[in-house]
């Protein structure tokens, strides 16, 4: 599969405070990596190095397509002062276009076609003309992910994205994240590690360093071997599976 980006030894954090150090990590077309690790452990850092919104103190961030870093999705996480905003839902939704549209374009009928689609496929076509001061946390999750997906992005990354969701929809969520990753890669945040291990294809243990575990099946002990402190939850009878030979590499401080 074609690679969409590539972190090189990448060293980050605030005004000198190291977060993350020799961090290595390639994201290849219809990835779905899960990324998990201790509060503070450098996780939303390591989101904000993606889209480039803060820089690295060393290392570097390729893209293969130096226009790639616009064809991003993002689903942050949805904090309650987001309704002060007076939008409506389908302007949200058709705001996620930005990013592709030449100068300040209109939106055309087929633009606004598409969030209405975007929209029915979140269960909430219905909603389109309310504003996001009225909707629940579950609801503006849904119309979030709708701005984020609407310009058909080449990687979605996703911060906590169970956090706000309703217990209706998050079985649809993780459903409809599968299908999107047959058309793009997903990097997925989330500490939730009994659940995303069910979907994700990969996992990504970020605490000041970075291990990629090749699998989406993980023992507690390879967490502890990765310096990731994350307690393995499971609920209902969970198959166990043996791995092979497990590749990962080490950085050292």
């Amino acid at each position: 599969m074609a690679e969409i980006l590539e972190l090189r030894d990448i060293s980050a954090g605030y005004d000198g405070d190291m977060v993350l150090k020799g961090i290595n990590l390639t994201i290849a077309d219809l990835d779905f990596i899960g990324v998990i690790g201790p509060n503070g452990g450098g996780k939303t850092t390591l989101v904000k190095l993606i889209l480039g919104l803060i820089k690295p103190m060393h290392g570097s961030i390729v893209f293969h397509d130096p226009g790639e870093r616009n064809l991003i999705g993002y689903l942050p996480q949805v904090s309650q002062t987001d309704k002060k905003f007076p939008i409506t839902v389908l302007e949200v939704v058709l705001s996620g276009l930005m990013s592709v549209k030449q100068g300040f374009r209109a939106y055309t009928r087929s633009d606004r076609d598409k969030a209405m689609e975007i929209l029915g496929l979140m269960g909430i076509k219905h909603l389109h003309r309310k504003s996001i001061g009225d909707l629940s946390g579950g609801q503006m999750q849904r119309v979030y992910l709708g701005r984020a997906i609407i310009a058909n992005p080449k990687l979605l990354i996703l911060d906590e994205p169970n956090t706000f969701v309703d217990n209706k929809f998050e079985h649809d969520l993780y459903a409809l994240l599968g299908e999107l990753n047959k058309t793009m890669a997903i990097l997925m945040v989330s500490h939730d590690v009994g659940t995303i291990t069910s979907y994700v294809k990969t996992i990504a243990c970020v605490n000041r360093n970075l291990h990629y575990h090749r699998s989406n099946i993980i023992t507690q002990s390879q967490l502890a071997a990765y310096n990731c402190p994350i307690q393995l939850i499971t609920h209902g009878e969970v198959p166990h599976t043996v791995l092979g030979e497990h590749i990962h590499t080490h950085h050292h401080e």
